[in-house]
């Protein structure tokens, strides 16, 4: 099923949680809305649920007006961050409960019901739990239960709600890549509200990127990563290191560095903010005369595959955050103390808007 929503707007009191919204979301892809608390990512899941209803604007589902729609009559699985799981029945009967209490005349018969259940407890990979009550599982195991039972009832749409928020880094780590597989077999319209930029980036096929009830951008992983259409979505997405200046026909002069920026060749003396990533920085022995910014080195954690440096630049004592492969760090012998270079690869430069 695709799934769009025209102009969607929603305000608590005098809170804008949504403004304006307009988005599709391909069928039978798997989505990301990824922002801060607050953002207004799971006020427009539930609009498109059903579960809340929007001031204004439209949500279509398969090209079809939903809005005046039911959520019964949507035919979405929703899950939860907290899965809320019947303490009172089995695992079994706690998937199965979304047949039981379909209307008579669309109820699946016992068998049909039972076979159903049996297929999605093979499929969570959890068969042997049948029986056990939901006290006795992980939370892991709960959250797939809760998927499981989503599924259940064969939704046209499967929306998630921090499906994982719950749990520690190695289980979440572990059911993302689950849920991604799943998807590939299911092949289920997914949307999944998180506000963890790695997971966003590992699971989806389309990351929304929200702020303050706004879409900053809308893309593929790699798109949103490598390109960022403002500065929220650049900080946002995983560390970075900012350099303050002014652009003057395509240089930005950053303290006492200064950076070619041909992009903004146009640009007659305005504020700006070079963004870098730690990876993208080169660094070297200092040398008098070098190209690039002069910073003491401060901190190095140097455990596993890369060596995380921690950078004073000598100029105006800001930190500066740089990651090299630990090969190089050994191979340099750089010592905490010593003055080094650094400079960058790649640089995104905005320009700063001004009122």
């Amino acid at each position: 099923m695709s799934i769009e929503v025209r102009h969607i707007n929603k305000r608590f009191g005098g809170f804008t949680a949504i403004d304006d919204i307009s988005l599709s979301f391909p069928n039978g892809g798997l989505t990301a809305l990824l922002g801060p608390s607050g953002c207004g990512k799971t006020t427009l899941l539930r609009i498109i649920a059903g579960l809340e209803q929007a001031d204004s604007g439209q949500v279509l589902l398969d090209g079809v007006d939903a809005s005046s729609h039911h959520v019964r009559e949507r035919q979405v699985g929703f899950v939860f961050q907290h899965y809320v799981l019947f303490k009172h029945m089995t695992v079994f009967e706690n998937i199965a409960f979304g047949l039981r209490v379909k209307p008579r005349s669309t109820r699946p018969s016992e068998q049909a019901i039972r076979e159903r259940v049996t297929q999605l407890l093979n499929l969570v990979q959890l068969d042997w739990l049948a029986d056990q009550y939901p006290s006795s599982l992980s939370g892991g195991q709960r959250q797939r239960i809760a998927l499981a039972r989503a599924l259940a009832v064969e939704p046209r749409v499967l929306l998630l709600d921090e499906p994982f928020g719950a749990l520690d880094a190695k289980v979440r780590k572990e059911l993302r890549r689950w849920l991604r597989r799943l998807h590939d077999e299911l092949n289920v319209t997914s949307i999944f509200v998180t506000h963890d930029q790695e997971e966003a980036l590992e699971v989806a096929d389309q990351v929304v990127v929200m702020n303050k009830g706004h879409v900053e951008q809308t893309g593929a992983p790699a798109e949103v990563y490598n390109h960022p259409a403002s500065p929220f979505v650049y900080g946002f997405l995983g560390n970075v290191n900012l350099f303050r200046g002014r652009i003057h026909h395509g240089v930005l002069e950053a303290g006492s560095a200064s950076f070619r920026v041909p992009d903004h060749a146009q640009v007659d003396d305005a504020q700006g903010i070079g963004y870098v990533r730690p990876h993208d920085l080169e660094v070297r022995r200092y040398q008098p005369g070098g190209d690039g910014i002069a910073a003491r080195l401060r901190h190095a954690h140097a455990i596993g595959p890369l060596a995380q440096l921690e950078l004073v630049r000598e100029d105006n004592d800001e930190v500066i955050e740089a990651v090299i492969s630990n090969e190089l760090f050994r191979e340099q012998a750089f010592k905490e103390g010593e003055s080094l270079l650094v400079s960058p690869r790649q640089l995104h430069v905005f320009v700063e808007q001004v009122g």
